[in-house]
């Protein structure tokens, strides 16, 4: 019974965005954010599963172009599971900065994150500005190392 009054009592979208930046990261909202990454963690898990599951029921093709279809399909679902996997370590490193009270601030300049930020991308560990400027470097870093 607890466990759903704590579910219910837990902020909607649009409180979090509302809420005064005095209450950043309260209690309540590191509670929406802690549901939001386990229930992200375990969609995760299960789309990754649906995707092996699939690629590991080929259908009967007889037909060349079929099969080619087939195989492009399951290139496209090993790409999916590649990037799943590595979300799923993302996830389980913001629920361990929830743990420690380290959730919603960037980890090189300690500023909160923000909360629309953190909904849109809610592994996220650095604030808008550094991680366009880390964007930028490993842009010019890469344009440097292709001449």
């Amino acid at each position: 019974m607890q466990v759903n009054q704590a579910v219910s009592k837990l902020p909607s979208t649009q409180q979090l965005l509302e809420a005064p930046e005095s209450n950043y990261m309260n209690d309540e909202q590191l509670a929406f954010f802690k549901k939001h990454l386990i229930d992200l963690h375990d969609s995760t898990r299960e789309r990754i599963r649906e995707a092996k599951e699939q690629m590991l029921s080929p259908p009967d093709l007889s037909d060349i172009s079929d099969r080619a279809s087939w195989e492009e399909q399951c290139a496209i679902l090993m790409r999916i599971v590649d990037r799943e996997q590595k979300l799923l370590p993302k996830i389980q490193q913001s629920l361990e900065r929830i743990r420690l009270g380290e959730y919603g601030y960037c980890l090189e300049t300690g500023e909160p994150i923000g909360i629309p930020r953190l909904l849109a991308r809610p592994t996220a560990e650095y604030c808008a500005d550094v991680k366009i400027y880390q964007e930028l470097k490993e842009h010019i870093y890469h344009k440097q190392r292709e001449t």
